[in-house]
């Protein structure tokens, strides 16, 4: 089924938090929709980074703590990275996709293929970056579901949640968002079936519709230093389209035509 598109508006969430181990998310996301005067409606989506779940999830790795293993240790020499950064990375890791100097790409546990597993360094407490480093949730389906439960529950409501990252892509430059758990939402929209213009019956056509939305998002809650880790994304509606979580956008190995 298409996702109907009414006028669209995404609002960037001002004024949430640095987030700690712990706090409760959820309840950071109503004050902050609350103080903006939004009242989420159903079939609005909420993106939210990645990076406070993984924080609110205590999902650091302190360094110290980290013994590198041999293949870590060869693998900080090909791509000159810190040994107990690349055995963090080993640790999320179902396999090593691609390793050169400054690059190790791997398959996640998740089943994502991306740089360092998505463990990130950037924006964490101030003076930390180089004594802790931040894995990615360990399910963000789960994350993204317990987010919308809460949040549905407290306005009544029946909204979709994406839980999104920043990442690079094969063959093309720049980062861009990425859906990796999402909730209340058909994360892959499955068009077969449809005319298109000419009448022709649509055979291979699925639309990454999460990915799409967090894309979009990201545009206004920004890469760097602008504080606004979620926003709201309003106009998008999809019918009866089947709920599908985030992992559904993972191609199974056996369509793999690239590895």
């Amino acid at each position: 089924m298409q996702a109907s598109v009414a006028p669209v508006t995404i609002t960037a969430l001002e004024g949430i938090p640095l987030v700690q181990p712990g706090d409760d998310v959820a309840g950071l996301l109503i004050a902050a929709l609350k103080n903006a005067g939004l009242i989420p409606q159903p079939q609005d989506i909420l993106v939210v980074a990645q990076k406070i779940v993984s924080k609110a999830e205590d999902r650091y790795v302190e360094l110290a703590s980290v013994e590198p293993s041999p293949r870590a240790i060869e693998l900080a020499a090909v791509t000159r990275k810190d040994p107990r950064l690349i055995e963090a990375i080993l640790s999320q890791s179902a396999a090593v996709i691609r390793a050169k100097p400054g690059v190790i790409i791997v398959e996640t546990s998740h089943g994502y293929v991306m740089a360092n597993a998505g463990i990130d360094q950037s924006n964490l407490d101030p003076g930390s970056a180089q004594a802790r480093v931040l894995l990615l949730p360990e399910d963000p389906d789960r994350s993204a579901q317990k987010i919308k439960h809460a949040i549905d529950a407290n306005f009544s409501t029946d909204i979709g949640v994406i839980v999104s990252d920043s990442v690079g892509r094969a063959w093309r430059l720049g980062t861009i968002g990425l859906a990796l758990g999402a909730a209340g939402v058909p994360s892959l929209l499955d068009r077969r079936g449809e005319a298109d213009l000419a009448g022709r019956r649509l055979e291979v056509t699925e639309v990454g519709f999460a990915d799409a939305v967090a894309a979009a998002a990201v545009l206004v809650m920004g890469e760097a230093a602008e504080g606004r880790p979620a926003a709201l994304v309003r106009g998008l509606a999809w019918g009866n389209a089947p709920v599908k979580p985030a992992a559904a956008l993972v191609r199974p190995k056996t369509e793999d035509l690239f590895r």
